[in-house]
């Protein structure tokens, strides 16, 4: 069955044999699982059901919700009618929110619970529009999803026909998902997908991946985001089963209880899987602790396939029996693959996660490119650790004479929704996408992504800073858990410093630390102390330019929620820089 729209992913299952995990969700404590003819039926019945109530091609519906089953049957029942799906992380404010409801022009909202329906609430309020609201959970005065169904379910069969012939006129180029920017600057911009654009990523990307019917897959990256959705899909495509976790805090929880074989992440994920193991190994003693911090150092100089030789594989296989192994049972012990993207991971992370004989496929790629345009293989010849990997199929890059990354394929977006000019200014006349990244080519083929165009910036005396490669260096350590490099048109370069504060409270609980709250904390002598050594350390690594001279601790954790970082987990550098202007204000005072 040939896949060019993303609900042809329906005749692909019907080919198939019945699959009864094809989505799964965790409800009322144990696992609910929907066949693949569960996920047929209901997309269908939801699709009719939109058609019941006046919805045709071109109109556009919000979800703002959870990971769930649901989220598939309105997916692609929308995408059979035409209707355009415009997912919204779950985690903006009432403003946002308003904004992306106006620009949009969507003509119903779909939450799946209490607690986003009252996120959402006021800004449905302060439109003054009248749109359907519909949710997946139950709530008191407002309409339920399953109504729908049910319309859809009784429809005449002249409505049945109606769609089929629609759906069957529904061409792969045509404008299919609405996805809005997270946002790290400004207003997010409308990325229009077709499902072409979708459709050949996700396929590609399952060619790379290589799951099959009887695995099962933790979804974790949020299905509105084009990563999570990319997840979603290609394991589809693929026949394993998804299972969605519950939230951040259950992962390791749902990992014991499924026992994946793979799962999605973003860099801050793996990078907290790495602080807990880390802690863990950190209460250990004598022979033990050794052993642990002996495997994390042999990790951490990883070469694949053999490439250390013989006795660094001996070693190797000594490490994976002792502690590696250990790793993978806490992540359920049949984890073989972890797509990871959104952001730029640390390669010390990398190797060692390879070590333990957890393959991290490393990818980049952008909203605007559906998402993927490289990616890590995992044989000799596709993989590079360090890097973004080689092109995915269908997609083509070049690196422009200022370092900027280009790229140009079937996963380039339509377009930005109801702004021509900002398309214009991106996509060039050769149909060139200008990614707003630096990076360069290794090997000839491999990409190395180093920072992002407008975050580089330059100091007084003409040296220029990439941000993003300094603090992935610095978030090696244990008691650093973010950190925001700053110093444009200064003298040095320094630092804003968000200490692991889960790390200091365990020192606490073992009574190594006495404080009682995180401003108590970062005003410690002792704390200040610790920190200043760590950099100097970490300093040691870097260009003399690049070094950090000042920093300022925050007594803050850092957040979606709180504004410092995007939903996809990435810096909100100007939020975060004028939250701390009087701290930045009191580094530079002294040496200008």
């Amino acid at each position: 069955m040939k896949v060019t729209r993303t609900f042809d992913l329906l005749d692909r299952y019907r080919t198939n044999p019945l699959k009864e995990d094809a989505l799964c969700f965790k409800h009322n404590g144990a696992w609910k699982k929907y066949s693949s003819q569960d996920y047929i039926e209901n997309s269908f019945n939801f699709c009719y059901g939109l058609h019941e109530l006046g919805f045709r091609k071109g109109d556009k519906i919000i979800t703002v919700t959870s990971n769930r089953p649901e989220w598939n049957f309105a997916d692609v029942g929308m995408g059979m009618l035409g209707v355009v799906h415009v997912p919204v992380f779950p985690s903006l404010n009432a403003a946002e929110y308003e904004y992306i409801i106006n620009d949009s022009g969507a003509g119903m909202v779909i939450v799946s619970d209490s607690n986003l329906y009252k996120s959402i609430a006021p800004a449905l309020r302060a439109t003054g529009q009248q749109l359907k609201v519909f949710s997946f959970d139950q709530i008191s005065g407002v309409s339920n999803w399953s109504e729908i169904i049910e319309k859809g379910r009784s429809c005449p069969a002249e409505t049945r026909k109606e769609v089929e012939k629609i759906k069957a006129q529904i061409d792969p180029q045509a404008f299919a998902v609405l996805i809005y920017t997270s946002g790290t600057t400004g207003r997010p911009k409308g990325v229009m997908l077709s499902h072409k654009n979708l459709t050949s990523n996700f396929i590609a990307a399952a060619s790379v991946f290589k799951l099959k019917p009887d695995d099962k897959y933790l979804s974790i990256l949020p299905l509105c985001h084009v990563g999570g959705r990319l997840g979603n899909y290609q394991t589809q495509y693929s026949g394993a089963g998804i299972y969605y976790a519950e939230n951040m805090g259950t992962i390791a929880a749902n990992m014991q209880e499924i026992k994946p074989d793979g799962f999605d992440a973003v860099p801050r994920i793996l990078e907290k899987f790495y602080g807990v193991i880390m802690s863990k190994g950190n209460k250990l003693t004598g022979i033990k602790k050794s052993l642990f911090f002996w495997a994390v150092s042999l990790g951490s100089r990883y070469k694949p396939f053999g490439g250390n030789g013989w006795v660094y594989e001996f070693k190797l296989r000594i490490a994976d029996k002792l502690i590696f192994s250990k790793w993978r049972a806490a992540l359920g012990n049949n984890v073989r693959i972890v797509g990871c993207g959104g952001a730029s991971l640390q390669p010390r992370l990398e190797r060692i996660f390879w070590a333990a004989g957890i393959k991290i496929i490393n990818m980049y790629g952008l909203t605007e490119t559906s998402p993927i345009i490289t990616i890590n293989r995992t044989d000799k010849e596709g993989l590079k650790l360090g890097s973004t990997g080689a092109v995915i199929e269908g997609v083509e890059i070049k690196v422009a004479a200022d370092g900027e990354i280009l790229c140009r394929g079937s996963n380039l977006m339509l377009g930005y929704y109801r702004n021509p000019q900002l398309t214009k200014e991106v996509i060039d006349d050769e149909g060139w996408f200008h990614t707003g990244d630096i990076g360069y080519l290794e090997d000839g083929r491999f990409l190395m992504v180093t920072d992002r165009k407008d975050e580089v910036f330059k100091l007084s005396n003409g040296k220029f800073i990439t941000p993003q490669r300094i603090e992935n260096t610095f978030k090696e350590s244990p008691l650093i858990d973010q950190i925001m490099v700053v110093g444009a048109h200064e003298k040095f370069a320094s630092a804003l410093i968000s200490p692991d504060f889960k790390y200091f409270g365990e020192m606490r609980s073992a009574g190594k630390l006495m404080f009682s709250e995180n401003m108590e904390l970062v005003q410690l002598p002792e704390i200040m102390s610790a920190f200043s050594e760590e950099i100097k350390r970490m300093n040691g690594r870097l260009n003399a330019f690049e070094r950090i001279k000042r920093f300022r601790l925050v007594s803050e954790e850092w957040g979606p929620v709180t504004g410092e970082l995007s939903p996809t987990l990435k810096l909100r550098r100007h939020f975060i820089a004028d939250k701390y202007r009087i701290l930045l204000d009191q580094v530079y005072m002294k040496h200008q």
